[in-house]
């Protein structure tokens, strides 16, 4: 299955790297100014959706555009087909293709493919986190005033206004924060050791399900924001490379609810 969803993620990616800033089609999501979607959005995910059902006709599917299939299966594939539409439609190269895979309940296979760097992140469960083959880690960095986090915000930033407080709070914590716009490069980053930690408040399950098993894979720490356990329904999310997550956790508690 692992092939299968890396087959479907970088042939994805290979059809929306040129195409980023020049997308024919940009609208708004219903009653959502700011949340973009693109043609290249639903052709991808077609591509996608196509190429893991080819293979697993009887498997359910989970997808940012066209929602849930609603097929009776154990199995269900949870599809991102561009993570940072804004990005990609304004032509900034920070986007990518996000594939995670769930068995009753649990995500057991994440693949992420960044096209502009051609990074392809890949998880399964028990079996450690690669990139391109190769195996990563999460950093060894041992507290916040060495960290470099990130973070990112709702579409409508004022449904959660404290996380400014957050942003605000980690600011004078950390060494550097970070905003990038793609929630699933920025967990793929946490498990390569590029940044040490990351938090968000309103994420869907496609924004995640392949990139917190890449964290917990490469050795990291998956949690809600007061540091019990989670799952990818739950749209507020920390992850980190463990070491710094309480004094995560402690700072997320100074923020107004």
């Amino acid at each position: 299955m692992l092939e299968q969803a890396k087959q479907a993620a970088v042939a994805a990616g290979r059809l929306i790297k040129d195409r980023a800033g020049k997308a024919a089609s940009i609208q708004s999501k219903a009653g959502q100014e700011t949340n973009l979607v693109t043609e290249l959005d639903r052709e991808a995910e077609s591509l996608i959706i196509k190429t893991l059902l080819t293979r697993y006709p009887d498997h359910d599917i989970l997808a940012e555009e066209s929602g849930s299939h609603n097929h009776v299966s154990d199995y269900r594939w949870v599809i991102d087909p561009i993570d940072g539409t804004t990005n990609f439609a304004h032509g900034l190269p920070i986007f990518c293709v996000s594939i995670g895979l769930e068995y009753r309940g649990n995500i057991i296979l994440g693949v992420v493919y960044d096209p502009t760097r051609d990074e392809l992140f890949t998880a399964e469960r028990g079996k450690g986190t690669f990139m391109n083959g190769m195996p990563i880690r999460v950093s060894n960095t041992p507290s916040l005033i060495e960290s470099v986090l990130v973070t990112g915000f709702a579409y409508n930033v004022s449904s959660t206004r404290e996380n400014i407080d957050h942003f605000q709070n980690f600011l004078l914590e950390a060494r550097a924060v970070r905003r990038l716009g793609s929630a699933a490069l920025d967990l793929c980053y946490v498990a390569a050791g590029r940044l040490d930690g990351y938090w968000e408040m309103s994420l869907n399950p496609w924004d995640m399900a392949a990139g917190v098993l890449l964290v917990e894979e490469a050795g990291g720490k998956f949690t809600d924001l007061d540091g019990g356990p989670s799952t990818i329904y739950n749209k507020k999310i920390l992850v980190s490379n463990g070491r710094i997550h309480e004094q995560m956790v402690e700072v997320l508690k100074r923020g107004k609810v």
